[in-house]
């Protein structure tokens, strides 16, 4: 039976394209299901391209009722990957899946990380701090913004006359380099299911 994984995004999608690409002919692994709480969001589009399920969910459902960990449960998800989600994750999806969900943040935790510190925002406050060196980081989610144990950082140099769009250009590079990867190295060391 091949490992299941959940997708979380809130837009575009990119880093779920690369997982959908890198598990589209996996022999031990699938992406099952691509949530969102965008109905507008892209990501909506590629889960249609690679014909995956994808289910659009509201802060009723997510945060006041147990549906998503229902449903999560029913697919059998061994693993849930957070691709641009912007919502903090509740106790009972969290409680339900330990150490069975992961974030991937445009920044070298723990600088750059908590409540409203996403895509652009990070990287504005990257650039307006003068850093040589920025990066990724992949890691367990908790109850807190970005401050689940670490699992993977690659960095970047930044140099001079680098912009936002080139530091963002730079972090999106490593991003589709080593998620997919990392997610595949996790849902390795997850039992099998009896």
């Amino acid at each position: 039976m091949k490992k299941r994984i959940a997708i979380f995004a809130s837009g575009s999608g990119s880093n779920a394209q690369k997982i959908l690409e890198f598990f589209k002919k996996h022999p031990e692994a699938e992406v099952a299901l691509i949530l969102s709480n965008n109905p507008e969001a892209y990501v909506l589009q590629r889960a249609d391209n690679f014909e995956v399920p994808s289910h659009i969910f509201d802060k009723q459902e997510f945060y006041k009722s147990d549906e998503i960990v229902s449903l999560l449960k029913n697919l059998q998800i061994d693993l849930i990957v957070l691709a641009g989600f912007l919502w903090l994750i509740p106790e009972n999806l969290i409680s339900a899946f330990p150490n069975r969900i992961i974030n991937i943040h445009p920044a070298l935790l723990p600088k750059y990380g908590g409540k409203g510190m996403y895509g652009d925002k990070v990287h504005k406050a990257v650039l307006n701090a003068g850093e040589e060196e920025s990066g990724i980081t992949i890691h367990y989610v908790n109850e807190h913004f970005d401050e689940g144990e670490m699992i993977h950082q690659s960095r970047f140099k930044i140099e001079k006359g680098d912009d936002l769009e080139m530091i963002k250009f730079k972090g999106q590079q490593l991003e589709h380099l080593h998620y997919p990867k990392v997610v595949e190295q996790i849902l390795k060391k997850i039992k099998n299911k009896n």
